[in-house]
């Protein structure tokens, strides 16, 4: 059952206790078996780059543990992307190749692209975690809603979307509502207001709603021919063509994500966006990723917050790369790796405590490592960020790989300063 730190350093100190895990940081009663515990939600708020974990006591709805997971979606895209253009370069220039494959194959039902099973499998992994380590009896979830194609694409004509976003609306009242009955280019409010291209017509423009724009007389007049880069303000078109990747990667894993949390048994409560942004605002919390987590659901409402709740920060990292032979940019093999990940009893991520007794990195080093062969091992220090090279004779391992970087967030106070809501507390759980 978590506990208060304070609690957790008195149990250690006087022997009742000792460290399961660092990361999170599990102690482990030596006198006492089962026990009493208080049932708690798991709840989690999904992300295309970071999603927030939390634990909060049912009873008292006191958060008592929180985490941002990252994912590393992008990073497997790019190394996927990095891979197709070595192979097609070879291919190209009738060198060593892997040969095409055939495009009728088929993919099982539910499949995910590699960097979106990533981001579910990180939520997964985490949620297996913390049931083994807390008494997990309900989770909770945001089960985002909205239409991709609607938001890219909201003048798509037809039967079937003239009940949804542009319901009793004509084009013009439309993007009145959209650029805020303002011009665009000058900024001007109270004027008449023309329908204007942000890519002419003449220059390959469509009448798309997307490419339509709200200007005044001596604004329009003065574009001409121009784009509305070519005029000055990129920021009319990066905002009338807004990035859908992360909507993308939430409305691709959202049900895969539900189907799979619903297959653990417990009851899974879901929520809205709008409900979880409303619940935090009601509380006056600023906005992160844990903390929406907290807020997720009904049970969010009424949700309470530690002023000095420090989240721990993961960041997920994978179990290293297959690929045995490293190419330059050209695609030729400069390198082949050997298929040993250990030496000395370590391996690359392991978290260690170093205690060097004499030389240029003498003192207590507390970091992760990168092994060699040689035993020389490069740590870098947790606290400090600096690197240090140190003996494989002088380390002790405190926290062994597992996929995950660790560090410690700031306290939800310094979000604030020293404002306080009515919503935090500061006295134990």
């Amino acid at each position: 059952m978590p506990c208060h730190p304070a609690r957790a350093r008195k149990l250690l100190g006087r022997g009742r206790a000792a460290v399961l895990r660092r990361y999170p940081f599990t102690i482990i009663l030596r006198e006492r078996v089962g026990g009493a515990t208080q049932p708690v939600r798991l709840k989690a708020d999904p992300g295309s780059k970071a999603t927030g974990v939390v634990l909060v006591d049912e009873q008292t709805n006191e958060t008592v543990w929180a985490a941002e997971v990252e994912h590393r979606g992008e990073r497997i895209k790019q190394a996927l992307l990095d891979r197709r253009v070595l192979r097609r370069g070879r291919r190209t220039r009738k060198t060593r190749y892997r040969k095409p494959r055939f495009d009728n194959r088929t993919r099982p039902e539910g499949w995910l692209a590699p960097s979106l099973n990533s981001r579910m499998q990180n939520v997964l992994t985490w949620v297996s975690r913390l049931r083994r380590l807390a008494p997990v009896r309900a989770l909770s979830m945001e089960l985002v809603r909205f239409d991709t194609q609607l938001m890219d694409n909201p003048e798509i004509g037809g039967v079937e979307y003239q009940q949804g976003e542009l319901a009793g609306y004509e084009v013009r009242e439309y993007l009145l509502e959209k650029w805020e009955r303002r011009c665009v280019y000058c900024g001007k409010t109270g004027v008449a207001l023309q329908v204007e291209h942000i890519v002419p017509r003449n220059r390959g423009g469509s009448n798309r709603v997307s490419n339509l724009t709200l200007a005044c007389d001596p604004c329009n007049r003065k574009k001409g021919n121009q784009t509305a880069g070519e005029f000055g303000h990129p920021k009319v078109q990066a905002q009338a063509k807004q990035p859908l990747r992360g909507a993308a990667a939430i409305n691709s894993t959202r049900w895969a994500l539900w189907r799979a949390l619903n297959e653990l048994g417990l009851p899974l409560e879901t929520g809205t966006g709008g409900r979880t942004k409303y619940n935090r605002a009601r509380n006056g919390y600023p906005k992160a990723h844990w903390i929406d987590a907290a807020a997720v659901g009904a049970s969010g409402e009424a949700v309470r917050l530690h002023a000095d709740h420090r989240p721990l920060l993961v960041k997920a990292n994978g179990w290293g790369r297959r690929q045995m032979c490293a190419t330059d940019k050209y695609g030729f093999p400069k390198q082949h790796r050997t298929g040993v990940k250990e030496h000395f009893g370590f391996q690359t991520g392991d978290m260690v405590r170093a205690q060097v007794p004499t030389g240029k990195y003498a003192g207590v080093h507390v970091g992760r490592v990168v092994v060699r062969p040689t035993g020389w091992f490069d740590l870098r220090s947790v606290a400090s960020g600096r690197k240090a090279a140190v003996h494989a004779r002088h380390c002790r391992a405190l926290h062994r790989a597992d996929g995950y970087s660790y560090a410690t967030g700031e306290p939800l106070a310094a979000a604030f300063g020293e404002h306080r809501t009515r919503g935090a507390t500061t006295e134990d759980p």
